[in-house]
C-alpha cells in the first residue's frame, strides 16, 4: 500500500507532499473501493450551519470540532462517513468509539424500524418484552455474579448510578479513581473524572482520591514488558519472568492511599477504565487492576469497571475489557457501542449490591426503551454472527504492528499502544524528552489526515494523542489505507519542521551579518 502511495506522490514533479494537501491529495485515489452512493444533501449551507452552531448551540461545542474547518457530515455507511459535498471518509473514530457494528447496519436499522412500527415508548412501568429479552441476553454475556441490570441513557448517567450504588452498599463515601480517567462530565461524575480539561470550578470531587496513572510509557514506573499488547514501550525492564515491578509499585500506591486517606477499616468504590479512552488509550501494567481490586476489597470497598469504550469485543481477545485483567468487578458500566449509536447505557451488578436500591424509589423514564432494546439486542447478534470481535483481535494486532513501524521511523511518534481496535499514537517533540507535541502541530497532522479522507480522534490532557477506535467492521484494506495516511502525515510534518528550521537558520545568519 505505502509503496503505491509513494509512487503516486513521485509523479507530481517533486512538489512537496504538504503543498499537495491544498487540493485533493493523490493518496485519496487509493481509498478502498466502495459502491455505496450517498443521498444528495439538501439541508442548510455550511455558512448557515456555522451560524446556528454559534448562536443556538452551547459554546462548549467549539473545541469539539476537531479541525480548523469543521466537518459537515451527511450520511454514514459501514466504516465510512460522507460529508455534505459527497466526499467519503474512512472513519477510524466511529462517533467516539460508539458505532461498533458500523454506520447504518441494515440488521440494526431493520430491528429499530420494526419496533418503531409497534411501540416507541411507555417506560418500564409496564412489562415490555424487548426490555426483558434484552436483559436476559446481555446477562448471558457477563460472568457470574453480574446478572442484575439497570438500563439508563448515557455513560455518565450509568457511572453516576454506579457511584450511588457503590457508596450505598459500602456505607462509605470515599472513592478512588486514577489521574487521567474519564467517567463523565455531569455534576457528580465530573468528580470522578481526573482531566483538568473537563473540569469546571464546581465542588464535585469531595471524598474522591486520585491515584497516579499507571502508565508504562510516561508514568514513574514502566518497562518494555508491562502491557498486554503486541506493542510495548521502549523503556528498559529488569523484571524476572512472570513478575511486573511496575505493577507492584502502582498497587503499593493504592495500598498506601488506603492506609492514609480512607476511614479506618472502610473504603467505598474504586473506579477504573479497562483501558483509558479520553486520556489517550493508556494501558496499565499487567496485574495492576487485579492487585488494586484485591487491596480495595480487603478494605471493604467495591470495584467498578468502566466498560463504556472497551466493551462489546472492542479489545479483541475478550468481550469485556475487565476480562483481560483477570478480574470480575462488583459493578460494570457500559454504554456507547451497546446500541450502535442509540442513546443507551447499562449498569450491571450482583443481586446483593442491587438490593441497596430497594431503600427508595429509583426510576428512569427512558431506561429500557423498547426501540433501544431491540437495537441493542441485534448488536449482540451482529457481533457474534459476523465475528466482529475476532476481526478486532486479528486486524487490531496487524494495525498495531504497522503503527509500531511508524514509531520506529518518526521522531514525533513517541509511543504506540493498545489492544484490538482501541489504539493510541502519542505525538511528542522528541523521543527523549517525551514532551507533548504542541497543539498547533497536532492540528496540522489532523488536518492533513482529514484532507486524505481519514478521520481519527485525539486525547490526553495536552491533546497530543491520536485515538484510533474504528467500527469493528473495518477491513484490512481500510487499515492499509490508514497506515499509508499516517505515514504521509508524519512525513509532511517532518518536511514542515525542516523547512521552518532552515528558514530560522537563514534569518539568524542574516541578522548576524547586519
Amino acid at each position: 500500500m505505502l509503496g503505491s502511495v509513494k509512487s503516486v506522490l513521485g509523479r507530481h514533479n517533486g512538489r512537496s507532499a504538504h503543498r499537495l494537501m491544498s487540493t485533493t491529495p493523490p493518496i485519496v485515489s487509493h481509498m478502498p473501493p466502495c459502491d455505496f452512493v450517498p443521498k444528495k444533501y439538501t439541508g442548510p449551507s455550511k455558512d448557515r450551519i456555522k451560524q446556528i452552531r454559534g448562536t443556538n448551540l452551547t459554546p462548549a461545542l467549539k473545541p469539539m470540532t476537531m479541525y480548523r474547518e469543521p466537518m459537515y457530515i451527511n450520511q454514514g455507511h459501514k466504516q465510512y462517513l460522507y460529508d455534505i459535498d459527497g466526499n467519503r471518509y474512512v472513519d477510524m473514530f466511529c462517533g467516539v468509539s460508539t458505532i461498533i457494528a458500523g454506520h447504518c447496519h441494515p440488521r440494526i436499522e431493520e430491528a429499530a424500524a420494526e419496533q418503531m412500527s409497534k411501540l416507541w415508548h411507555t417506560s418500564n412501568i409496564y412489562c415490555l418484552p424487548p426490555l426483558h429479552e434484552y436483559a436476559e441476553k446481555l446477562a448471558s454475556k457477563l460472568p457470574d455474579p453480574l446478572k442484575v441490570i439497570y438500563l439508563v441513557n448515557s455513560g455518565a448517567e450509568a457511572n453516576d448510578l454506579a457511584l450511588l450504588m457503590g457508596r450505598l452498599y459500602t456505607g462509605c463515601m470515599d472513592t478512588m479513581v486514577l489521574k487521567g480517567c474519564y467517567h463523565g462530565a455531569s455534576g457528580a461524575t465530573m468528580g470522578l473524572t481526573a482531566l483538568s480539561t473537563w473540569y469546571f470550578n464546581y465542588p464535585s470531587a469531595i471524598t474522591t482520591h486520585k491515584l497516579t496513572t499507571p502508565d508504562p510509557y510516561k508514568g514513574p514506573w514502566g518497562g518494555k514488558g508491562c502491557r498486554d499488547s503486541v506493542v510495548q514501550t521502549d523503556r528498559q525492564c529488569n523484571c524476572a519472568p512472570g513478575r511486573c515491578e511496575a505493577s507492584e509499585n502502582y498497587v503499593n500506591e493504592v495500598k498506601d492511599s488506603l492506609k492514609y486517606c480512607a476511614p479506618q477499616g472502610k473504603m467505598g468504590p474504586y473506579f477504573a477504565e479497562s483501558i483509558m479512552g479520553v486520556n489517550g488509550i493508556v494501558q496499565f501494567p499487567k496485574g495492576y487492576i487485579k492487585g488494586a481490586a484485591e487491596a480495595v476489597r480487603a478494605r471493604g470497598g467495591v470495584v467498578i469497571m468502566d466498560e463504556v469504550q472497551t466493551g462489546f469485543g472492542r479489545t479483541g481477545d475478550n468481550f469485556w475489557g475487565f476480562q483481560g485483567h483477570d478480574v470480575v468487578p462488583d459493578i460494570a458500566v457500559m454504554a456507547k457501542g451497546i446500541a450502535n449509536g442509540f442513546p443507551m447505557a447499562a449498569v450491571v451488578t450482583t443481586k446483593e449490591i442491587a438490593s441497596v436500591m430497594d431503600s427508595a424509589i429509583h426510576f428512569n423514564t427512558f431506561g429500557g426503551n423498547p426501540v433501544g432494546c431491540a437495537m441493542a439486542s441485534t448488536v449482540l447478534d451482529v457481533i457474534e454472527d459476523e465475528k466482529l470481535q475476532e476481526n478486532a483481535r486479528e486486524l487490531g494486532s496487524y494495525y498495531l504492528m504497522g503503527l509500531a513501524k511508524l514509531r520506529d521511523q518518526y521522531e514525533i511518534v513517541g509511543d504506540v499502544r493498545g489492544k484490538g481496535f482501541m489504539m493510541g499514537i502519542e505525538l511528542v517533540t522528541d523521543k527523549d524528552s517525551k514532551t507533548a507535541l504542541p497543539k498547533e502541530q497536532t492540528l496540522d497532522i489532523l488536518d492533513d489526515l482529514k484532507n486524505m479522507r481519514l478521520l481519527c480522534g485525539k486525547g490526553g490532557v495536552a491533546g497530543n494523542i491520536l485515538r484510533i477506535q474504528p467500527p469493528l467492521v473495518t477491513t484490512k484494506a481500510d487499515v492499509d489505507y490508514a497506515l499509508g495516511c499516517f505515514d504521509l502525515a508524519f512525513a509532511n510534518h517532518r518536511d514542515r519542521q525542516s523547512k521552518q528550521e532552515a528558514q530560522f537558520g537563514e534569518e539568524r545568519k542574516a541578522h548576524a551579518s547586519m
